[in-house]
């Protein structure tokens, strides 16, 4: 007879880190409406990260589990037992670690886009800039033109692979996770200033410059990162 074996179950680690504070807050007796510690105390507490610590927060918020209120703390939700998950589920990829992942390929893919630039697809990248500032000054955050600039920026490079990978990964904001981060974080301000990035990776594009180009587009998509979840 043949042993049979469970298959192993791939955790990101926002839901181990989840995991963790649920059991805290189960052993540690937190009420619903008590304020859990603050998030420094509570990162060197579970040796994590604090990028790491706001990603499960957030997880748990989704859950229902805590409800984090921005300048109070995060506290404890009035949740059923009965009802209350065992674990945390997948809402997505990690934020932190999915912005490390694009700084990794577009970083790559916009030196190649340097190197097989077209005049037209430049204007197009023109177009796409010049439209995010007016959107921008009309307070419409237009997700849509970022998405459009990175991918033409892929479609320059020439490879069809990796136009796929830089979708799918911009995609991933959409998750759960992601979009209830980028609701309360996302301005006017933060969009003013993703928009002073991408006329830094355009410029770099317009002179042919694959150094400047790629440091361009890795501190865009680093600064990023920090107006997610970023210390």
């Amino acid at each position: 007879m043949a042993l049979q074996l469970k298959p192993v179950e791939s955790r990101r680690l926002y839901q181990q880190i989840a995991d963790q504070i649920r059991d805290l807050i189960d052993r540690g007796g937190f009420e619903a409406g008590m304020r859990l510690p603050p998030e420094r105390d509570l990162a060197q507490q579970l040796g994590v990260s604090r990028p790491s610590l706001r990603e499960a927060l957030i997880a748990l918020d989704i859950e229902g589990r805590v409800e984090v209120r921005s300048g109070s703390g995060v506290f404890v939700s009035a949740v059923a037992p009965d009802h209350a998950p065992r674990s945390t589920e997948a809402w997505g990829e990690s934020p932190s670690q999915l912005m490390e992942a694009r700084s990794v390929i577009e970083g790559e893919v916009v030196i190649l886009a340097c190197a097989r630039s077209t005049e037209v697809r430049l204007t197009r990248l023109r177009e796409l800039v010049e439209s995010m500032e007016a959107e921008i000054e009309r307070r419409r955050a237009r997700v849509d033109l970022d998405r459009q600039f990175h991918l033409t920026l892929a479609e320059m490079a020439g490879n069809s692979i990796l136009t796929r990978l830089v979708g799918e990964l911009f995609d991933e904001r959409h998750s759960p996770i992601s979009s209830k981060i980028s609701s309360r974080f996302e301005s006017k301000r933060t969009w003013q200033e993703a928009l002073k990035e991408h006329e830094a990776i355009l410029k770099a594009v317009e002179a042919r410059d694959p150094i400047a180009a790629q440091a361009a587009m890795r501190a865009h998509l680093q600064a990023s990162a920090a107006r997610w979840v970023g210390d």
